[in-house]
């Protein structure tokens, strides 16, 4: 088996990834929790499955627009909470490939993901709102015994029956009565056998923290996050309303591209990675909305990824993380090693400065382009003055300026905070 290190290397080169949100709910257009927070019983559901059709050739769309929006990773929902399963199993009737379509979706999937040169990420809801045990299990502890059963029985499948998963997205792991006990959780899935099955089976595989155990990552949702350092990390997030994973048909609150493209650049600021979810319609579409934006955001990795891509943490002041006072108004600071990408959301003009830049620049260049920038650096003051800018943004979203150091770029100390007033 690889090493922390050494499995996760991909994760961060890439740095972003395309969430899928597909299932019976989106043929209910009201969104993936429609089932519970509408209180469907499962009798009353079931007959959707005998609906769900999605066209051929709908993951292979999911896929090339991934590619296209700069994504290296594609995770797809094989079973959400509702508990219909994307593919084909042994134990469970309830899915794409006995009922509806009768066709495997992961299979198309998983083969479409890889045509693309994508790393294939799999989610599996460990919950199954089916199965009163796990709403219940003292009443109930039969079929509790049933629903882990289940679940671990499919997951064998998925990491045996479609090649080399690189990543694995639990969620639904948390206690129906909310009980938040970690060590109740992980005992309730077995999830420490399970999770040994899986590396056994994919001994490269990532695997994030919603069983109950640490494993690989933490996956903070609908915010942004730093990593822990050393750790992987993985924000994900709705395009629209934070409610709105499945496809909602009624959902006014589009993120513009341009936020979207600030969320990614705050991830990577932290070296985390950024999850972004698109809910495609009732027969596997990707609607307008959702389109338009990942172009934008593919646009503009494409001139830019350097910036993203491996990105390290950089001293130099330049935040956008909420809750974190933003010093230097134009934006914030990544970096690979001696190499600082300044990416500048709130454009100065022809000239930006930088304060208590504690490390000589020695050039500067427009990332984008290429054109060659002007730097002056006072050492004492610790300040930098970049020259040369054009007058207008060169990118509407985020322009980059790519600085070379003497060394890892470092922030200067400032002992006496009155010193530049009087200096």
């Amino acid at each position: 088996m690889k090493s922390y290190e050494e499995r996760l290397k991909w994760f961060h080169e890439a740095r972003f990834g395309i969430y899928v949100h597909f299932g019976l709910y989106s043929l209910l257009e009201r969104g993936e929790w429609t089932m519970y927070s509408e209180r469907i019983a499962p009798k009353d559901y079931d007959y959707l499955a005998d609906l769900f059709n999605p066209r051929p050739g709908a993951a292979a769309e999911w896929c090339r627009i991934a590619k296209a929006a700069g994504a290296k990773y594609i995770v797809l929902t094989t079973r959400h909470h509702e508990g219909f399963s994307l593919f084909d199993s042994k134990y469970s009737d309830f899915t794409s490939a006995k009922r509806g379509c009768k066709r495997d979706i992961v299979r198309e999937y998983v083969d479409a993901a890889r045509a693309e040169g994508l790393k294939v990420g799999l989610y599996y809801s460990l919950l199954d709102w089916r199965y009163p045990g796990y709403f219940n299990p003292e009443k109930y502890p039969e079929n509790k015994e049933s629903l882990v059963e289940y679940v671990h029985n499919q997951v064998r499948e998925l990491m045996t029956n479609y090649g080399e998963i690189s990543l694995l997205e639990y969620d639904g792991g948390w206690m129906a009565d909310l009980n938040p006990d970690k060590e109740y959780q992980i005992n309730f899935w077995r999830a420490r056998e399970l999770n040994a099955m899986v590396r056994s089976l994919q001994p490269d595989i990532i695997i994030n923290n919603r069983s109950g155990l640490p494993e690989d990552l933490d996956t903070p949702e609908q915010v942004i996050k730093a990593a822990v350092p050393g750790r992987g990390c993985e924000s994900c997030m709705c395009i629209g309303d934070t409610c709105c994973w499945g496809y909602t048909r009624n959902n006014p609150n589009w993120k513009t591209s341009t936020q979207l493209i600030q969320h990614l650049v705050n991830a990577a600021q932290g070296e985390a990675n950024y999850l972004l979810n698109i809910g495609p319609m009732p027969d596997g579409r990707v609607r307008t909305e959702e389109y338009d934006r990942l172009m934008d955001v593919g646009t503009w990795l494409n001139a830019n990824e350097k910036a993203i891509r491996s990105s390290q943490r950089c001293e130099l002041i330049g935040t956008s993380v909420p809750g974190v006072v933003d010093l230097n108004l134009q934006g914030p600071w990544t970096r690979k090693g001696k190499t600082g990408y300044w990416l500048i959301f709130r454009y100065p003009g022809c000239e930006a400065t930088a304060v208590r830049v504690g490390t000589r620049p020695v050039s500067a260049r427009l990332l984008a382009t290429g054109k060659e920038l002007t730097v002056g650096y006072d050492e004492k003051a610790g300040k930098m003055t970049i020259k040369g800018l054009p007058v207008l943004p060169p990118d509407r979203h985020c322009s980059v300026i790519e600085v070379e150091f003497e060394d890892v770029p470092r922030l200067q100390a400032e002992p006496d905070l009155a010193e530049w007033i009087v200096r």
